[in-house]
C-alpha cells in the first residue's frame, strides 16, 4: 500500500536554518495493516504520516502510494483519494451546517454522482456509528462525534487507507474510546488500511504493528508485544509503556505467574485465574 526508501525531510526555520525532521527512513505498509507509530514530540512521526498522501513531498528519498510516487504532481489528487488524513482537532475539518452535509462534501468534489453520494454518505455514517445525526448540526456534538464525523467525511470518498495524526489527544476517555472502536471495526470489517500516530500507549496495543521513531529515525518496529515488553529501551527513548505492561514485569519478577509482555487487563486477568 504505501512505500518509502530513503526519506528525508528538512525543514527551513524561520532563522534561516535547516531542520530534518525525517532521516533517511525506510518503511512498508501493506494493504490491511493497522500500524501505530509513536514516539515523544518531535520525533518526526507526523511529519513521516503528511507523506503518505502527499501533504508533503520528499527532501530527498521516495514515497509511493499503490504504486504511485508522490513526487509526481500530476498524481497528486489520485493519490490523495487514495489516502484519507484525519486530524487532531475535528473542527479544522468539518466544513458543513449538517453532519450528513459534512460527509457528502468529498464527494461531491470529487464530481461523483448524486445517488452514489448518497449512498456513500449512508454507508458512511453508518460504519461510524454516526446515521442516527445526520441531519445534526456537527458543531452541538460531542469531540468523539466530531472526530467520528470527520473520519466518515474521509470515508465517504473511499479510501484504502486513512491516516490518523493524534486523533484522539484532544478527547475524553469516553471520546477516545468511540473512535478507538470505530478505527478498530473499519480495519477489521471493511479491510481499510490504518496509520494511526499516537501518544497514547493503550491505543497502540490495539494495532498489529507498532513503529517507535526517535531523531526522525525508526528504532523500533514489530508486534505489539514485541515492542512494548522491552520496558527500558523505551523508557530510554522517554516514551511510556502500558501501565498493565509494567505490572506484569513486576508480578513475573515476584513469581507470580503472569508473562511480563502482557498488554491488557483481560490478558492479565486469564493468566491470574489460570485460563
Amino acid at each position: 500500500m504505501i512505500r518509502v526508501e530513503g526519506l528525508t525531510h528538512v525543514y527551513q526555520t524561520r532563522q534561516g536554518q535547516e531542520l530534518k525532521a525525517v532521516d533517511g527512513v525506510d518503511l512498508n505498509i501493506a494493504p490491511g495493516e493497522f500500524v501505530a507509530i509513536i514516539g515523544h514530540n518531535g520525533s518526526g512521526k507526523s511529519t513521516l504520516a503528511k507523506h503518505f498522501n502527499a501533504l508533503l513531498t520528499p527532501t530527498s528519498g521516495r514515497v509511493w502510494v499503490a504504486g504511485i510516487s508522490t513526487s509526481d504532481a500530476g498524481r497528486l489528487w489520485e493519490i490523495r483519494q487514495k489516502v484519507g488524513m484525519v486530524f487532531q482537532n475535528p473542527d479544522n475539518q468539518i466544513v458543513a451546517t449538517t453532519v450528513e452535509e459534512d460527509a457528502a462534501f468529498g464527494p461531491e468534489n470529487l464530481g461523483v454522482a448524486p445517488a452514489e453520494i448518497r449512498r456513500r454518505v449512508d454507508e458512511a455514517l453508518q460504519a461510524v456509528g454516526m446515521e442516527e445525526y445526520a441531519r445534526h448540526a456537527p458543531h452541538l456534538l460531542s469531540g468523539g462525534q466530531k472526530q467520528r464525523v470527520a473520519i466518515a467525511g474521509v470515508l465517504a470518498m473511499r479510501p484504502a487507507c486513512i491516516v490518523l495524526d493524534e486523533p484522539t489527544a484532544m478527547l475524553d476517555p469516553v471520546g477516545r474510546e468511540e473512535v478507538l472502536g470505530t478505527i478498530k471495526r473499519l480495519n477489521r470489517d471493511e479491510g481499510i488500511t490504518v496509520v494511526l500516530i499516537t501518544h497514547f500507549m493503550e491505543e497502540a496495543v490495539e494495532a498489529g504493528r507498532v513503529i517507535v521513531m526517535e531523531n526522525g529515525r525508526i528504532v523500533m518496529d514489530g508486534k505489539p508485544k514485541e515492542v512494548f515488553s522491552q520496558v527500558r529501551r523505551l523508557k530510554e527513548l522517554h516514551l511510556d509503556v502500558p501501565p498493565i505492561t509494567e505490572l506484569a514485569q513486576s508480578l513475573a519478577r515476584e513469581g507470580v505467574p503472569v508473562t511480563p509482555d502482557t498488554l491488557t487487563v483481560e490478558e492479565m486477568v486469564q493468566q491470574l485465574l489460570g485460563n
